[in-house]
């Protein structure tokens, strides 16, 4: 028996078909090479791919900003990169847009036989390792269909951002046991890591090297990210929202006396953002 609560958002699902559908024919006009837009005529799966990673940002920004009207226009923005992906593999011969979406719906009800099936979940915990569970038997099915051993590190795809694979890596890795037993070694991995760097810099070592070291530097500190339960790709963004913030504080105060960043000394500037970063606490 549908519930009641289910019965109204099936209703408001209904609802938006008819947008869904005025949408998918934008989509086909825009592409129609009789009369379509010359530039979305000409796009691939691999131009469009960088706009859609550049959609994805926006969404997570208008996220952090708490804009929820900003929100609902970087939702479509993304919708429409899925639509654009559709409509070219229908050209194909591929797949179209229902196929897209019965897809995804045929996974979701697959992991969440609790709410789909006559399956019991005792809480978050065990249902996140049922969830796991089932995504590594559908790793192992695709590793079998590709004859090839599975490994635990599959579908941890190359082209994320480097701190939020690297991330998923250590998660991965760390499910089967290769992980710190505390947060105090990846703390002590971080100084291990530093201190190499230090010394393949003293020693003039070469650029390779360098990159090399503080590559595993950085690795390091995501795994401490991973430990105090931070994720990294969202810290980091945040620093660099702060550190913009705080920049252009050191630049509004100078520019109220008619300066630049280029009048000011070294102590100057630290002492602005100083005030900056006080400011950010009041």
């Amino acid at each position: 028996m549908t519930s009641p609560a289910t019965t109204l958002k099936l209703a408001a699902n209904r609802a938006a078909g008819p947008e869904m559908d005025r949408l998918l024919e934008v989509m086909a006009r825009l592409r129609d090479p009789d009369g379509g837009c010359p530039w979305d005529v000409e796009q691939t799966f691999e131009t469009i791919s960088a706009y859609t990673i550049e959609e994805a940002y926006e969404v997570a920004e208008a996220i952090a900003q708490g804009d929820i009207s900003e929100l609902r226009k970087e939702l479509g923005d993304l919708l429409f990169q899925v639509v654009f992906y559709a409509q070219m593999a229908r050209e194909q011969g591929d797949f179209d847009f229902s196929d897209i979406t019965k897809s995804v719906s045929d996974k979701m009800i697959e992991r969440h036989p609790h709410v789909f099936a006559d399956v019991t979940v005792d809480g978050t915990h065990a249902q996140s390792v049922a969830w796991e569970t089932q995504k590594a038997n559908e790793r192992a099915a695709r590793a079998m269909a590709q004859g090839r051993a599975p490994s635990v590190l599959d579908d941890v795809t190359p082209g994320f951002p480097a701190l939020m694979r690297a991330q998923k890596l250590q998660k991965r890795a760390a499910r089967v046991g290769f992980d710190w037993p505390d947060i105090e070694g990846a703390m002590a991995k971080i100084a291990e890591e530093t201190e190499e760097l230090k010394q393949e810099l003293a020693e003039g070592g070469d650029q390779t090297r360098i990159e090399a070291e503080i590559g595993d530097l950085l690795f390091s500190l995501v795994n401490l990210s991973r430990w105090a339960g931070a994720d990294a790709e969202t810290a980091l963004r945040g620093a660099n929202r702060r550190f913009e913030q705080r920049f252009r504080h050191i630049e509004d105060s100078l520019a109220a006396g008619d300066r630049k960043t280029t009048d000011a000394t070294l102590e100057e500037l630290e002492n602005l953002w100083q005030a900056a970063k006080q400011a950010e606490q009041a």
